[in-house]
């Protein structure tokens, strides 16, 4: 058994785009239990590239590398990469060179198939700009502070999702006119007298 045992196993989750390896959408992640300003080198997991700059030169350096593969899991900048291209975007999530590839595997594969569910099999650059509330709330309830919450992308997917269109028209069916507030009040009045009746 390993001595540094922790849940924390992703470093990082990414969205970029596929032909110039534009961001789309990151989260880099840091263990919750580490100082605020530890570095890689201080404490083992913290987020490698706290800089924006570092960020960007990781995430082109990803791309360029990933792009001559045919494997979806690489070692790359002391960190295992797993990855999996829809469309015109790669969906990349990282952790630590120690950390189980199978897990991580998990983890974009649930990413993968959650944001199918989500977006009606339409993954691409266009719809994940449009609906980025949905993908990032798909990222949070897969991942939560680098740990791995869920991998089932239905459970994912339902819990993320809009809610049904039934719920939300029983709302329409109330009266907002002078004469419904009113009827409102004075039923909120009626029944106010009756509990202070009750009380006394």
């Amino acid at each position: 058994m390993s001595p540094n045992m922790s849940l924390f196993s992703v470093n990082a989750v990414l969205i970029l785009a596929a032909d110039d390896s534009s961001r789309i959408l990151a989260k880099y992640y840091s263990p919750p239990h580490a100082p605020a300003n530890a570095t890689a080198n201080d404490f083992p997991g913290a987020n490698p590239y706290p800089q924006l700059k570092d960020q960007k030169a990781f995430e082109k350096g990803l791309s360029e590398k990933t792009a001559k593969q045919n494997s979806d899991i690489i070692l790359y900048d002391n960190r295992i990469v797993v990855f999996k291209m829809e469309s015109d975007i790669m969906l990349y999530v990282v952790g630590g060179a120690d950390e189980n590839e199978i897990l991580l595997y998990s983890v974009v594969l649930a990413l993968r198939d959650s944001l199918n569910i989500l977006l009606k099999n339409s993954v691409d650059k266009r719809t994940i700009v449009e609906n980025y509330d949905l993908v990032s709330l798909a990222i949070d309830e897969i991942i939560d502070d680098g740990i791995v919450l869920e991998t089932d992308p239905v459970i994912v997917a339902s819990r993320v999702s809009k809610p049904p269109v039934q719920d939300i028209s029983s709302v329409q069916g109330i009266d907002l006119s002078e004469e419904g507030l009113l009827k409102a009040w004075q039923f909120g009045k009626m029944k106010l007298g009756e509990r202070l009746r009750q009380g006394l």
